[in-house]
């Protein structure tokens, strides 16, 4: 059953400018025990940047955490986002055509307003997938 994107994702995202120092962007992946954060700029999603990109082309290039920034090191424009009526169908489309496990969902000023992982689209095609018995399991990660 095809359904909107807004119906499985996760609202609400977390968000660093793209001048936030690495180390900093890493302290709230693991304060909120997340493998991603959204590069923006007031409604202007600058990139993605997950805690691969700090390790491979950051910390494995010997860049200083706390001088590099967000903006240098996370995947650069354009970013590949969802609107929340796209659809689930359309979403796993663009995850399968740029290889992604997970993609922005921005309303249309492109204002950051969610994530929708391949997770979400497991769980949602088949609800007793091994993610929707996993308390406390987060497909976001």
């Amino acid at each position: 059953m095809t359904r909107q994107v807004r119906d499985v994702m996760s609202a609400g995202v977390a968000a660093v400018e793209p001048m936030t120092p690495l180390a900093t962007a890493a302290k709230l992946m693991r304060e909120n025990d997340i493998g991603e954060v959204l590069v923006a700029y007031d409604c202007d999603l600058f990139g993605v940047l997950t805690d691969r990109d700090i390790v491979v082309r950051a910390v494995a290039l010997g860049l200083d955490p706390d001088g590099a920034t967000a903006g240098k090191v996370c995947s650069p424009p354009p970013v590949v986002a969802l609107e929340p009526d796209d659809t689930t169908d359309h979403a796993a489309a663009l995850m399968r055509e740029h290889a992604v496990r997970r993609l922005p969902v921005v309303e249309h000023g492109g204002c950051p307003v969610g994530m929708v992982s391949i997770g979400d689209l497991a769980v949602m095609d088949e609800p007793r997938s091994a993610l929707a018995g996993i308390s406390g399991a987060s497909p976001n990660r």
